[in-house]
């Protein structure tokens, strides 16, 4: 009876590998047409030739694959016939230090969505809006990189050094900027519907078997905690703003980040000789699943 549930709990997961690759080269061909589109039009719009590249912001939940998708797009754009300077950034390279975020959580400990790096205000947002308006700029600029696997999976920023240098050439400066990000694009709501959403989830998690949110099992003051932090996000989209748009990836079920971060954490593992644990995993997950979509309104 074992095998057989194991034999049908690989085959679900198999299959949901399929649908996740078919639905991977899917979004590759449409992300890729509608990015020429857009800058064939900012290009037909803009008298100068060496105006700001254009933005792309790539939205989706943890572990569906927005840094494949958007890797893949970035070298397919670099080569002939397009052959256009593509910058790829995760706003995971702008987590806050492992000091700063062991800082934060010290100063938040009855707050367990902070406790770890993912949430809003985790993030050095001074960092994210100099970077993107240097890039913005055409001005040669430093993008950081942040290590996931060090301090046993708790993570920290790699030293400034070892920042990857782009827009060298004057002469070859980026066309296109592609920012991707689990949190990318959500806004600060109406604390009023917030409070009301909140005591919704609390009810349906009282009164249901079958709830399985986060929300309803998260203090209301520890949501709009975050809620607040949201606000300072709007810089980074200011920071991107004029010629920019946005696409979004979702999960065809949530559980399935569950399955997607455990397999990313089981191969940064035997990658990096460190992770976290598929305990700290869950953890971390249920801190990041809790924001209710309605968060996700694209300006």
């Amino acid at each position: 009876m074992a095998e057989q549930d194991d034999h049908l709990s690989t085959s679900k997961h198999l299959a949901r590998v399929s649908r996740a690759m078919s639905m991977s080269d899917e979004k590759h061909d449409l992300c890729m047409s509608f990015i020429l589109d857009q800058m064939a039009a900012k290009e037909s719009r803009s008298e100068d030739v060496t105006a700001e590249p254009f933005f792309l912001g790539v939205n989706g939940v943890q572990g569906i694959g927005k840094t494949s998708l958007v890797s893949s797009i970035a070298r397919a754009l670099g080569e002939f016939p397009h052959s256009i300077p593509t910058v790829v950034i995760s706003i995971d390279d702008f987590y806050l230090s492992h000091e700063d975020q062991s800082r934060l959580a010290a100063d938040h400990p009855n707050n367990p969505l902070i406790q770890h790096r993912g949430q809003p205000s985790t993030h050095d947002l001074n960092l994210a809006t100099s970077v993107l308006s240097s890039l913005r700029a055409g001005r040669k600029s430093r993008i950081p990189s942040y290590d996931k696997s060090a301090f046993n999976g708790q993570g920290d920023r790699i030293p400034d050094s070892e920042w990857t240098m782009v827009n060298e050439s004057v002469d070859r400066p980026a066309k296109l900027v592609i920012l991707e990000g689990w949190c990318l694009g959500f806004r600060s709501l109406d604390p009023s519907w917030l409070k009301a959403y909140w005591e919704k989830a609390v009810r349906t998690c009282v009164e249901s078997n079958d709830y399985h949110g986060r929300l309803g099992h998260t203090r209301f003051e520890n949501v709009q905690f975050l809620n607040e932090a949201l606000k300072d996000y709007d810089a980074i989209t200011e920071a991107r703003k004029t010629a920019r748009a946005d696409e979004i990836s979702d999960a065809e079920d949530p559980q399935y980040v569950y399955d997607w971060r455990l397999e990313q954490e089981a191969n940064l593992r035997r990658e990096r000789g460190s992770g976290m644990t598929d305990e700290e995993v869950v953890a971390f997950v249920n801190g990041c699943q809790f924001a209710p979509h309605e968060f996700l309104l694209l300006n």
